[in-house]
Formats: C-alpha cells, structure tokens, sequence
C-alpha cells in the first residue's frame, strides 16, 4: 500500500502555488491597464502582442511537456525544472515592469521581447508543478485534496495581489504609477522565488512510472498519446472555455469598476478580496463536499453559480452600479463557483492520466499538463485579443469618460460573454466526459491489477535469479 503524504509536503506543495500565482495574478490583472493606461499602448498592439506570444507558446508548451517526460534524475522529473524556470521567471518578471525610458517604438520591442520570454520562461516551472499531481498520490481522496491545496494558496496569491496591488503599487511610488509598479514586481519575484524553494526541497514523486513510461518521449508518440486519450479534447475543451471566461473577467474587472461603475481602488479591491476568500472556502470545503456530492453535481454547481452571478452583476450594475454590498454579494456566488472548477480541473485531468494508462498502457503526465498550461495561455492569449480589439471597436479612451457605446460594450465584455461561456463548459462535460465516478473507480482498480501482476512477475524473475546465482556458486 502506498505511504500516504505527510501534512508537510501537502502544505510545501501548495507554498509552490501561492508565489508562481502571485507572479501570474500581477500579470493577469494588471499588465494590460498597466500598458494602456500608464504606458499609453494603443489596445491593438496590445492585443497582437498577447495574441503573438501565446501562439509561440503552443510550440513552447509542447515541447517543454516533451522535455519533462524525458528527464530522469535523482531528484525526479519534476523538481529540477520547477526551481530552473523559478529563477528565470523571476528575473524576466522584473524586466517586464522595469521603468525602462524608452522611445514609443523601442519600449514596444523591448516589452513584446520581455513578455515573449515571461510566457516561455514561466512554462518551464508551471507545467512539471501541476505534472506532479498525479506523481504525489494515487489515493482518490488524496487527490482531491492535493489538487484542492494549492489551489487555495493561489487564491491567496490572487486575494493578495487583486485586493492589495493597487495600494501597494501607490506604496512603493506614490503618483508615480510605472515606478510603483517595478517595485511591486521585484517583492512578488522574491516571493516567487522562497515559495518555489520550499516545494522542491519538500515535495517528492511517490508514483513510480510504470516499465513502458521509462521509454524516451517522442513527438510521434505525443501526438499518439493526445489523440488516441478520447477524454484528453473534452477536459482541453472545457478548460478553455472555463479560463477564457475567467481570465476575460479578471482581466476586463479594472476597467469595468472604473470606467462603468465609476470606482476604481474601492470597488474593485472589494470585488477581489471577496473572490479571494470565496474561493479559498471552496477549494477547504471541496474535498469534504468531493466524498458527499457526485463529481458531476458539483461539476454543475461549478458552472451554473458564475453564470448566475454575472448576471446578478449586470442587474447590480444598472440598479445600484456603485453598491459594495451587491458587488460583494455577486463576487461571492461567482467565485465559489470558480473555486470548484479550479479543482475539478486538475481532478479530471489527473483522472485522463490514469485513464491513458488504463488504455495506451502509459501515465504521460507531463504531456497531458502540459496541454492544460498551453490551454490556459491560449485561454489568456483570447481573453487579451477579445478585450484589446473591444476596447478600440467601442470606442474607449484612456483616462476620460466613456461614452454610452463604450459602457455597453465594457458590460457584454466583462459580464455577458463570461457567463455564456460558463455555460458553455457544462454542455461540453455532459456531451463529452465519460469518467463518470463509478467507470473512474473500475479503472483505478484494473490498473491495481495489473500493477500487482506486474510487481509479481518482476520478484518471481529477480527469486529465480537469485537461485541461479546459488547454484552457480556451489
């Protein structure tokens, strides 16, 4: 029977989360106002920009998922990777916030260039983080909880840096708007820097790969494993949906509560910290609700309350538009939605890795992880396009008031386009996903099966030699 995780690597792990989500969420939330508000980029190169570095990232991705299933060392596949791309992130991080003085058409290179390599450089510790799930445990309810841990640790990352960012940018510069934001960037890269420490010094694979997975990984057999895994497209699918819909909001909220409702720092620090604390109940209470609730109610649960709440957000907006409380309240039912399909996410894909193994006799689990980071830049790449060329087409202007037109678009955009997708994501489940809980649990039990035949067949081969060796020796 495997050793069930301690407490310690439970809690290292999610550590990991919270700085390399802190990285992202500084990103996410701010980096596009950050170059069309304070750095007057026009929202069209903006949009090509974002658009540009996720498409290079469908050959990064890959190629990285690739390069992880390969690596073979004394400290795992995982690990040496996670710490890599930490450091390099991190000094990327910097750069890309520097208040660099720079021409119109030379800061444009130089932030195209600084943003290209965050994308790639961020790959290389995110996709063998989220790979190692499935290495850590076998153990259902383990699962949920490994996948639920440092999903509530990056919420934390985002409670932090949503909530506070604007406040602390003007902490460390004042008016100064760029020259507060470079220093916000240096703490989140430090930070970034001690969380990922302790997951790799902490954390260890407790999965052993099985015969056929100690074979090199190939692109023939990547696109083998992609295509021949039926699940692999449906739960791709679905998490596109699923982050286009959430990054779209997160990233379109600043503008919304300045320009729409008219308060900026207020409003929108209440909005997040509330999202922040919504969904860190969700991911404490999911593992509880995992072993009461079927996976697919709360499949459903996950996305029918953003729905719901986005359309409480689009009343709020007309019938009280600068209301704390029906902000607050929105938030809430929006993100606790958010939380369980953070981890559902990282369930079900952890269930196609068995599932794969069950049918192509291998795990893959940096491949398929891989896929899910590329997914979510591909999700932020859309979100970036969508706001970026809807900001130019109804009309916005930085730092004035907008016009009729454009507070309509700035609705359907942060509100309207979310909630469809949301949806979106519940009829591509039903249509698609077949691991229901009861055809999960038969799977999980074959490939006891046959792991416990192959582990008797390996110590029937290793006593037979040995007899040899005695006989030799007489």
């Amino acid at each position: 029977m495997q050793e069930k995780l301690s407490w310690k690597s439970k809690i290292s792990f999610g550590i990991g989360a919270f700085g390399k989500d802190m990285v992202y969420a500084i990103v996410s939330t701010f980096f596009m106002k950050y170059l069309t508000d304070y750095r007057l980029a026009d929202p069209v190169f903006v949009a090509v920009l974002f658009a540009a570095a996720r498409i290079w990232d469908a050959v990064n991705d890959t190629f990285m998922g690739v390069v992880v299933d390969n690596t073979r060392s004394r400290f795992g596949k995982f690990r040496p990777w996670i710490l890599i791309g930490t450091l390099i992130n991190a000094v990327v991080l910097v750069a890309m916030y520097a208040d660099v003085d720079l021409s119109p058409v030379r800061y444009a290179v130089y932030v195209g260039v600084m943003y290209v390599l965050w994308g790639m450089t961020y790959t290389l510790m995110d996709i063998p983080y989220w790979s190692m799930v499935p290495a850590l445990t076998s153990d259902e309810h383990e699962r949920n909880q490994i996948s639920a841990i440092p999903r509530f640790f990056a919420s934390m990352a985002w409670l932090v840096v949503g909530s506070g960012g604007l406040y602390i940018v003007k902490y460390f510069g004042g008016e100064d708007k760029t020259l507060g934001f470079s220093r916000f960037a240096i703490a989140v890269a430090v930070i970034f820097v001690v969380c990922s420490l302790v997951t790799v010094f902490n954390v260890k694979e407790k999965v052993v790969a099985t015969s056929d997975d100690k074979e090199k990984t190939s692109l023939k057999k990547m696109m083998y494993v992609l295509f021949k895994n039926d699940q692999v497209l449906v739960v791709l699918l679905i998490a596109l949906f699923f982050n286009v819909a959430y990054q779209l909001s997160n990233s379109f909220a600043l503008y919304y509560f300045e320009y729409v409702c008219g308060v900026e720092d207020g409003l929108f620090s209440i909005y997040t910290a509330v999202a922040g604390f919504a969904q860190m109940g969700a991911l404490l209470g999911y593992p509880l609700l995992g072993k009461k609730l079927s996976k697919k109610l709360l499949f459903i649960l996950a996305c029918v309350l953003p729905a719901v709440g986005y359309l409480l957000l689009l009343g709020a907006g007309y019938v009280a538009p600068t209301n704390a409380v029906f902000v607050a309240l929105c938030s809430v039912v929006i993100n606790i939605g958010i939380g369980f399909m953070l981890v559902i996410l990282t369930v079900i894909l952890s269930e196609v890795v068995d599932y794969g193994e069950y049918k192509l006799g291998s795990r893959n689990e940096s491949i398929l992880f891989s896929t899910q980071t590329f997914v979510v830049k591909l999700a932020g790449a859309l979100s970036a396009f969508v706001s970026g060329i809807g900001l130019k087409a109804i009309g916005y202007e930085a730092n004035e008031v907008q016009s009729a037109t454009a507070v309509a678009g700035m609705r359907i955009i942060m509100i309207a386009v979310p909630a469809v997708l949301m949806l979106a994501c519940l009829l591509v489940y039903f249509k698609g996903y077949r691991l229901g809980d009861k055809t999960y649990r038969r799977i999980l039990a074959e490939l006891d099966e046959r792991n416990h035949a192959v582990n008797e067949k390996v110590l029937e081969t290793d006593t037979g030699s040995e007899k040899l060796d005695d006989g030799g020796l007489m």
